[in-house]
């Protein structure tokens, strides 16, 4: 072989093996479990959900937010079991006080969304007093369509935005 191949083939085995050695670098398990390391575009962040005692919208847990129908105040359909729900939470803590929180979706004027969820929130108000919750212990705000959870246009984000939500106070 001459020496100019013989070169050549010795520099083809050095690449090949300099790419070899020098793939991708792992982190090791416990580095990885840890969050250490800088490799990435920012400090690892676990996955895990604080527990905030909120469940589902701005509703603190363990109530659920009841939602509406477009341009309605009425508490129907399965959204009586949620709030009954709510009830008996408020009548098995009677230290605890809460502010239903009327929200409307983005359709509609400013004023009459915060008439609508002025209506939402005082009707929920008025059923929980039905079902026995002492009035002192609530009360109401409308946000109208200030306090958005979606801010879609589309049906899936007006429902989500159509609710009370019950927030504990003391």
């Amino acid at each position: 072989m001459s020496s100019n191949k013989l070169f050549h083939w010795a520099a083809l085995g050095l690449l090949i093996l300099g790419l070899g050695l020098t793939g991708c670098s792992k982190k090791s398990e416990t580095a990885a479990q840890q969050g250490g390391g800088t490799e990435g575009a920012g400090a690892t962040e676990s996955l895990e959900t604080p527990d905030t005692g909120i469940m589902e919208g701005r509703t603190s847990g363990p109530m659920v937010p009841v939602y509406f129908e477009f341009d309605s105040s009425k508490v129907t359909g399965e959204q009586v079991q949620r709030i009954e729900t709510n009830a008996d939470f408020l009548k098995k803590n009677p230290d605890v006080d809460i502010r239903i929180e009327g929200n409307c979706d983005p359709r509609g004027t400013q004023e009459y969304n915060i008439a609508l969820g002025e209506r939402r929130a005082q009707s929920a108000k008025a059923y929980l007093i039905n079902l026995g919750v002492k009035a002192n212990r609530l009360t109401t705000v409308s946000f109208g369509e200030e306090k958005l959870l979606l801010f879609g246009h589309d049906e899936i984000s007006y429902a989500q935005n159509r609710r009370d939500d019950f927030v504990i106070v003391k």
